[in-house]
């Protein structure tokens, strides 16, 4: 059973960074197996995709919107999943979720998040 542990968001000023992670902290997952994604949810909107990377890291797609700002990296030894975010828009506000993907038997689960503010 999936369960899965976001964090390093915080309150930064356009223009900086952060690093979100994202780890496992089930055992019986193996996020290693997976292919994994990067979702967001601003206030008042829908969830939406931000990045997905190949279980063995060789594939990676990005919405358009964070392309050239945003990079998504995996451990696999680590069982951990990186979104690193450069260049940050207020318009990158929102609480940043992660997930297997294809999301094959897990119904409405989404993990806590984690909360990304950019001020201007």
């Amino acid at each position: 059973q999936v369960q899965l542990v976001e964090s390093g968001g915080g309150l930064v000023q356009a223009g900086g960074s952060l690093r979100l992670s994202c780890a496992n902290s089930r055992s019986s997952f193996n996020v290693y197996v997976h292919h994994m994604a990067w979702f967001r949810q601003a206030p008042g909107k829908e969830r939406e995709f931000v990045s997905a990377i190949s279980w063995s890291g060789g594939r990676i797609d990005y919405a358009d919107s964070v392309k050239g700002r945003f990079t998504i990296s995996r451990d696999n030894a680590k069982m951990t999943v990186y979104l690193q975010m450069d260049s940050l828009k207020p318009e990158d506000t929102a609480v940043y979720y992660c997930s297997p993907v294809p999301r094959v038997g897990l119904g409405d689960y989404w993990g806590q998040g984690t909360q990304v503010t950019v001020s201007s």
